[in-house]
């Protein structure tokens, strides 16, 4: 485990994520110190309703991120159904409508990578549910930045390739339980 200050956490999430950040976010505090950057894979076609969705259910502020926008510790934000998510060097968000990434825009790899030069050994990446690799090569580029990498225990993942990818990928990426998770995070808040 890195002994820097954390600065950002990132999350990414696919088949099966609203039921995973249903039971992560509501268990942070709402004065949880750092920014929490997510995409969660949703069709192009629907306005996203993740924003109002997690507000109800959590104690910190969960907002859809917009371009330019300088991000806040305590906030939640999702990236957009349909646009990249990136954080830029000085903390600032961008959107970005580039072409998708392993079938994906968002892409989780894409936010996790751009986190990984804005925020290096101050990030830490969590992998959670989904059904294909997005963010495999993201959670490497976390490590490998120095930061902190988790990834949601396969075995009790609603669908296990992501989680499995983005382990394979990043071997020393520590395995956790869902519900192990956000303690952990909180436990690094007091560090």
């Amino acid at each position: 485990m890195s002994s820097a200050p954390h600065r950002a956490v990132v999350i990414g999430a696919s088949a099966g994520g609203v039921q995973a950040l249903l039971a992560l976010l509501p268990a942070l505090p709402a004065d949880f110190p750092w920014p929490i950057f997510i995409v969660l894979h949703v069709p192009a076609d629907r306005s996203n309703v993740l924003a109002p969705l997690f507000e109800a259910q959590c104690g910190l502020e969960v907002k859809e991120a917009e371009d330019k926008e300088t991000a806040r510790p305590g906030v939640v934000y999702f990236a957009p159904s349909d646009y990249h998510l990136l954080v830029e060097e000085n903390g600032d968000l961008a959107l970005s409508s580039d072409e998708a990434i392993n079938y994906s825009r968002p892409s989780i790899d894409v936010l996790f990578e751009s986190a990984a030069d804005a925020y290096g050994e101050g990030l830490i990446g969590v992998i959670l549910t989904g059904a294909n690799n997005d963010g495999a090569a993201g959670l490497k580029a976390v490590h490998a930045a120095g930061g902190v990498a988790l990834v949601q225990d396969p075995a009790a993942a609603y669908a296990r390739t992501m989680p499995q990818a983005a382990r394979q990928a990043c071997n020393t990426a520590l395995v956790l339980p869902l519900d192990r998770i956000a303690e952990y995070l909180k436990g690094l808040e007091r560090e």
